[in-house]
């Protein structure tokens, strides 16, 4: 009898214990970060261990793979180094224009500056080529030279100026912040000491502007550095960057050790660049100081014509791309291939009646509506994927622990890869003959979650806990807690981080270009095919696509915009 009572007490003792570990907060953590490392663990860190392996096979470690690997990362820096500079030609006056000037038009002015980089590579790829390509707008009004317009210098102007094109918010956004958070005492002062306005930029605005040039310096290099589409849609097979060699390597001229390798050492690149740019954003952070009302209207001649200069400037370089698109969707400037008898130049719609037939008959062909429907389909899972998966994590790094810390780089670790690396680890990890359309959403959702979780946590770590405490005291269930004080706050976030992952989703073209199988392209793949072929109507009908991309995208971010608007309100 008393033996009984002891393992009776002995197993509530072991009951007790197995309960209070359950309802630990270091299980709830633990449980919280359960679904996404999983999920970066089957499919960010495997492919990754993959590559690693295959990249040190001794067959990829030749004498000509190493040239082509000197070559293709000589070019890489290079068109990196280029592009960013220009963007910074054209950025800083652009900075110093919002910053220290008001004048007619200036919030439409800096929304325009933005939407390049909301809009998907390929819609800014077809924006150059329909207004100075060999078939755009601007060759056909001002014939140039065919040795020119055919020639690798032509092209590589036409990269260079899409990654000003692309990147130039960069610059206006991280260097004018901080232009306007400068003390304007220090500036009267140094002029009251005798400074001309040389000395006081040399000798003071520099100088504090330095983390803030670094920074954006930093950030557009490492989007340049990383550019595909931009370059395999503008430049073709004339330029080799780390990630075309690695896009030819996988489809074109199959060397799966070699693309490891150069993914490897893209990878490497990219995380140098990560932490540094990482060190110096945080530099500027530490130095923000309460922003100041230095922007008024420009008084002298000289104020005036800057202002006016670069705001005709901007309006021209941002907006002609953009509306050279629809306008040559709808233009017939040359003769369909194969086409005979008289050439009806001028207005059409015939690009967008063509999407939807199959005069060739092919086997491979998907009318629009279907790669829309694809590209939706995909962009709603992405949605849904970094949703569940980000808010857990989120949760976590609201109020960060240990565990937290050592986490919360890992879970950042995808931004430091390229999406074309995400494909060829999912092509070695589970093979070609394997893949399934569930593929893509899962890479871009390894591609939208990091700006997921940096979304939401913010909005997560904000909320009062008293608030909770005081609607738990006056009764309220937990879910009424969440529904009256969590809720309001979150719906904001949620509904930003949705708009992150939806747009990501609906424009990724690196990963999707190595996973997708003919039969389920997305509209930013059907792009690709169109232009890939020859003939006039082939170069029409991506411009429809590219401008039904550009709208639906568009459309997408007024949507979200719109249902937000109630919540929009400080908190």
């Amino acid at each position: 009898m008393e033996n009984n009572l002891l393992n009776h007490g002995d197993t509530e003792t072991l009951r007790k214990k197995i309960l209070r570990a359950f309802l630990s907060p270091w299980f709830y953590r633990v449980l919280l970060w359960l679904a996404p490392i999983l999920f970066l663990l089957a499919f960010f860190f495997l492919p990754l261990s993959r590559i690693l392996i295959l990249a040190f096979n001794t067959s990829a470690f030749t004498k000509t793979n190493f040239q082509l690997i000197l070559s293709t990362l000589s070019f890489t820096f290079y068109q990196a180094a280029l592009s960013t500079i220009l963007t910074f030609v054209l950025g800083i006056p652009s900075a110093i224009l919002f910053s220290r000037f008001d004048f007619r038009g200036k919030s439409l002015l800096r929304a325009l500056t933005a939407v390049p980089f909301m809009l998907p590579t390929v819609v800014v790829a077809a924006s150059f080529n329909a207004i100075l390509g060999t078939r755009g707008i601007f060759s056909s009004l001002f014939p140039l030279s065919p040795e020119f317009t055919t020639s690798k210098t032509f092209y590589f102007l036409l990269i260079l100026l899409a990654h000003v094109f692309y990147n130039t918010t960069i610059v206006i956004r991280i260097v004018g912040n901080a232009l306007s958070r400068l003390d304007p005492k220090l500036e009267a002062a140094a002029r009251s000491l005798g400074a001309d306005s040389f000395h006081v930029w040399k000798n003071i605005t520099l100088l504090l502007l330095r983390p803030s040039l670094l920074a954006a310096a930093l950030l557009v290099f490492m989007f340049d550095f990383t550019s595909f589409g931009v370059i395999l849609l503008l430049g073709g097979s004339n330029f080799s960057t780390l990630e075309v060699e690695i896009y030819l390597r996988v489809l074109k001229l199959p060397n799966m050790p070699l693309a490891a390798l150069l993914s490897v050492i893209q990878l490497v690149f990219t995380l140098i660049f990560s932490i540094h740019y990482t060190r110096t954003i945080n530099q500027v952070t530490t130095q923000t100081a309460p922003r100041f009302s230095l922007a008024r209207s420009p008084k002298t001649t000289r104020e005036r014509a800057f202002v006016i200069t670069n705001y005709l400037l901007l309006i021209t370089f941002f907006l002609l791309p953009l509306i050279s698109l629809p306008i040559r969707s709808l233009t017939r400037l040359e003769a369909d291939r194969g086409q005979r008898g008289e050439v009806q130049y001028g207005f059409t719609t015939d690009y967008y009646q063509e999407l939807f037939i199959n005069r060739r008959g092919s086997l491979f062909y998907v009318p629009p509506i279907q790669a829309a429907a694809n590209s939706l389909g995909y962009a709603s899972i992405t949605v849904l994927l970094s949703l569940s998966l980000g808010y857990p994590a989120a949760y976590a790094l609201a109020k960060p622990t240990r565990l937290e810390k050592f986490l919360d780089p890992l879970i950042m670790l995808p931004l430091g890869s390229s999406a074309v690396m995400l494909g060829l680890g999912f092509i070695i990890s589970f093979g070609r003959s394997l893949a399934s359309p569930w593929f893509v959403p899962i890479a871009h959702t390894l591609v939208a979650l990091p700006f997921v979780i940096r979304t939401l946590q913010p909005a997560l770590a904000s909320i009062p806990e008293r608030l909770r405490q005081a609607a738990s005291t006056l009764g309220a269930s937990p879910f009424r807690v969440w529904q009256t004080v969590d809720f309001p706050i979150l719906s904001r976030a949620t509904l930003g981080a949705a708009t992150f992952a939806f747009t990501v989703s609906l424009g990724e073209f690196g990963a999707t270009l190595l996973l997708t199988r003919p039969e389920y392209p997305t509209i930013p793949i059907a792009i690709q095919r169109f232009l890939s072929q020859p003939g006039g109507l082939n170069f029409g009908q991506a411009m429809a696509m590219a401008t039904l991309l550009m709208l639906l995208t568009t459309l997408a971010i007024l949507i979200i915009e719109k249902l937000r608007l109630p919540n929009s309100g400080e908190f």
